[in-house]
């Protein structure tokens, strides 16, 4: 608003600028009375002021007006500089506001004015020629900047809105494959055991990660309404969480959380659902069975070591859990590995630099 202010404040500046001579050369040279001077003015030089709301009618005023002061023999021909001044600023505000039809006839409109009352001397052609088409290319060249600014923010807002979403299918994919998973392995469970303790057990499991799941998928798909009244981001608190629901479903886990756990919100998330996906590999591939969890957190990185004791893989999958991690990690420029442990099983480090 004050930026907005000070071109009005421009404006007026220029419109009693261009006033002030025009009144001047026509008492000066014309020797004309008040009732002339002060119309005549007027009319070259208000349109300058209202420029930026109605840029072709002030075009078309201000053009009109010069043509009638120096055919009416109001305004010398040697004046002529501040009348075409006016003309300059409203041609300015035509070619950065209008499309190029519009500002190429309001060009050759102010052209054949300006040469039609210049004398039609050749010199002052030109002049007027080359000072008018000037105006009209630096208008249109800020149109086209303005134009191409616009795109590139629109472009800007459609990525961001992109990698947001890129972002919650990423949330959801972690949210759905490791809880859906320790529900599969409950629910095999409860059909196979024949003690109904057993079984109790393994429906209450089902039960509470159910919960915890639709919880999650509420608060993610909440980003998209505005009226969400969302949850906070896991981050490292919500790793005893984790280690608790995965020994639920036969993963002995060891939970070992070492620094500050005060991290930035991004980096928390991120270890959050790395460990996170790494246990559902865990839980999927390997249970029953054990595994250590590490998390090491140091003024310059956080450092994830996931290792269990199953029967490990020969090969790498293609699944989007690894290529997941891998993608959280990579926003940080950070490190990812995974594979068998050296001493058997599946290990997966990964570590995410503090910026």
């Amino acid at each position: 608003m004050i930026a907005k202010l000070h071109l009005y404040l421009v404006d007026l500046a220029a419109t009693v600028v261009i006033g002030v001579l025009v009144g001047y050369a026509m008492v000066e040279h014309q020797d004309k009375p008040w009732w002339l001077v002060v119309p005549g003015a007027a009319l070259v030089a208000l349109p300058v002021a209202v420029r930026r709301w109605w840029p072709v009618p002030a075009l078309v005023v201000t053009t009109l007006a010069t043509v009638a002061v120096v055919v009416g023999q109001v305004l010398p021909v040697v004046a002529l500089g501040a009348p075409v001044g006016a003309i300059c600023f409203a041609l300015y505000t035509v070619a950065v506001e209008h499309t190029r039809a519009w500002s190429l006839t309001g060009l050759v409109g102010a052209v054949v004015a300006v040469s039609g009352v210049s004398g039609g001397e050749p010199e002052n052609v030109l002049v007027g020629v080359a000072v008018l088409g000037a105006v009209w290319v630096i208008g249109y060249t800020t149109r086209l900047r303005r134009s191409m600014l616009a795109k590139e923010t629109s472009q800007q807002a459609e990525q961001a809105l992109a990698d947001e979403r890129l972002r919650i299918a990423r949330e959801l994919h972690d949210v759905v494959a490791h809880n859906l998973s320790l529900i599969a392995v409950q629910a095999a469970n409860a059909a196979h055991v024949r003690s109904p303790d057993h079984a109790y057990e393994a429906l209450t499991v089902i039960s509470e990660t159910s919960r915890v799941a639709l919880t999650e998928m509420r608060g993610l798909l909440g980003v998209l309404r505005s009226d969400a009244d969302l949850a906070p981001s896991p981050g490292l608190a919500g790793l005893p969480g984790l280690a608790d629901r995965a020994s639920l479903a036969g993963v002995t886990v060891a939970l070992d959380v070492r620094g500050d756990s005060a991290v930035p919100d991004g980096v928390g998330v991120s270890v959050y659902r790395i460990v996170q996906e790494s246990l559902t590999n865990v839980v999927k591939h390997a249970a029953p069975a054990s595994c250590t969890v590490l998390v090491e957190v140091t003024p310059e990185a956080v450092r994830i070591d996931v290792t269990d004791d199953g029967p490990g893989v020969k090969e790498l999958g293609v699944g989007h859990g690894l290529i997941g991690m891998r993608e959280r990690v990579a926003v940080y420029d950070g490190t990812f590995g995974a594979g068998p442990g050296p001493d058997g099983g599946f290990r997966v480090v990964a570590e995410l630099p503090i910026r």
